[in-house]
């Protein structure tokens, strides 16, 4: 019964993982081109910082506001009409001739890199409970080899083209895929399996929650989103100076202005609701929320960081040659296609808690030993740590994705897309640390928040093996069954 219900999940699954799998293609389409963009624009250090700042800052609100679309709009018409409007940007800058058009089209196509969330619902709608975590594993693991298959056949795309401007076509290619693929996504895929209601918020703008107390902490964990923007503009004026501090203010005065209006939208979405009381059925706990946030902070965002450093960490610490250093650096990325499958299979099996406070401990474990790793050690040695401490990090966040279609189903969008902004988040902040540290430093510094979130995941609830949707799709088709006079 519970197959004829979720059938053609597999297909979907599919769909959805390589519509991820093609954002994270061209979020980092620019990555294997920097030496040739420096010499083609002429760009110093500080302007390729600037094109990385650029990259990854509107992600972070992005991912906020694209989960809100997609519990109120559907899964299936966001991310279609994200592949579709974000091939334009693609193209611009495949298409720029000075620097300023690189750095513009750059800003607009982070936004690509929220399309994450919006597969997170849609995956969640099509699997049952018990599934879900491996099915979310899969989509998240698979769909991040995106930037890896963009390091690997980008080069080689640019070379067949040949010429000055191969570079332009490889890029422009990409954008042409998730064009193309936007239409058809539209047309083959589905917000659910046939029966069964998309569920949506009552009201949009801001998440549904279930207490003042809980609005109190929804404020205070909005307010990262915002300081981290906040801190990428303090980078582009006072350390990369390619903005005015004049300009600078205005955009500290802009954000303010945004922030009070997001918790304005907090307090007018919830006011009546806390006002008349929130039924038991629509109650969840804030907590797992801000728990979970916390948990991807400290494992994507390590990744994203740690992935950044290690070829220079592997580099200095052995005497390494640059390809050396980078193809040892990629085995911790590459993990993934395994990793993140694997955590979510062991959310299902064993809990989404107790598999989460297993992972979390590894990887605090595995950040500690990291920072023991010197040029004494054989370098063998070094690169299984690296792998096992990445197995960690992976796991972990296939895990948080697990249980966050478990707190709120109606609002899983909206709080997919919060606790994916804090593993952005994670990234700059730990990257920031390892601008004042040491390697052992920054690892160490990584394992005492994996450390602190260890102790936090014990204040997590165990979620219900059984969504309240598959209770009532299966009392249906029960009464369903008795109503034709056959014994169930």
């Amino acid at each position: 019964m519970e197959n004829n219900v979720y059938e053609g999940n597999k297909k979907i699954l599919g769909f959805t993982t390589l519509a991820f799998f093609l954002t994270f293609v061209v979020w980092f389409n620019m990555a294997p081109f920097m030496s040739t963009l420096r010499d083609v624009f002429q760009l110093t250090n500080d302007e390729i910082a600037v094109l990385a700042v650029a990259n990854v800052a509107l992600t972070i609100p992005a991912r906020v506001l694209i989960g809100m679309l997609v519990d109120k709009l559907g899964p299936r018409k966001v991310f279609s009409g994200l592949l579709i409007l974000l091939s334009i940007p693609c193209f611009a800058f495949a298409l720029s001739n000075t620097f300023v058009q690189l750095m513009i089209s750059r800003m607009f196509l982070a936004i690509i890199g929220a399309g994450f969330v919006v597969g997170i619902r849609l995956v969640s709608e099509w699997f049952p409970a018990r599934q879900v975590g491996l099915a979310e594993g899969i989509y998240g693991g698979w769909g991040n080899f995106g930037s890896a298959a963009a390091a690997m056949t980008l080069p080689t795309l640019a070379l067949i083209f040949g010429g000055e401007n191969g570079w332009r076509y490889a890029v422009g290619l990409t954008g042409l895929i998730v064009l193309i693929y936007g239409f058809i996504f539209m047309r083959i895929v589905k917000d659910t399996p046939n029966g069964v209601t998309f569920e949506k918020p009552k009201r949009s703008g801001a998440l549904e929650i279930c207490s003042y107390k809980d609005m109190a902490g929804l404020i205070i964990m909005t307010l990262p989103v915002y300081g981290i923007l906040g801190f990428l503009t303090y980078r582009l004026d006072a350390e990369l100076h390619f903005i005015s501090h004049s300009v600078a203010i205005l955009v500290y005065i802009a954000l303010t202005a945004l922030f009070l209006y997001n918790v304005y939208k907090i307090w007018t979405v919830n006011k009546e609701r806390l006002r008349r009381g929130v039924p038991d059925s629509e109650k969840f706990a804030f907590k797992q929320v801000v728990i979970l946030e916390f948990a991807y902070f400290c494992t994507f965002g390590s990744e994203l960081a740690v992935v950044s450093i290690l070829p220079q960490f592997f580099e200095e610490t052995f005497t390494l040659g640059v390809a050396q250093a980078g193809l040892i650096a990629g085995s911790f990325a590459f993990m993934n296609l395994v990793s993140r499958p694997s955590g979510g299979w062991m959310s299902d099996k064993y809990g989404r808690k107790r598999t989460l406070i297993v992972l979390m401990a590894g990887l605090a474990i595995g950040y500690m030993l990291m920072a023991q790793i010197g040029s004494s050690w054989p370098i063998w040695c070094a690169i299984i740590m690296t792998m096992c401490c990445s197995f960690f990090v992976q796991a972990g966040e296939g895990a948080v994705y697990a249980m966050v279609p478990h707190i709120n189903k109606r609002a899983t969008g909206q709080i997919s897309g919060m606790v994916g902004a804090y593993g952005n988040i994670g990234a700059t902040a730990f990257l920031t640390i390892f601008s004042f540290v040491s390697p052992r430093l920054f690892f160490v510094s990584i394992g005492l928040a994996a450390v602190v979130c260890f102790l936090c995941t014990f204040f997590l609830k165990e979620p219900g093996t059984e969504t309240a949707k598959e209770k009532s799709v299966k009392q249906g088709k029960i009464a369903s069954v008795k109503s034709s006079g056959v014994s169930y």
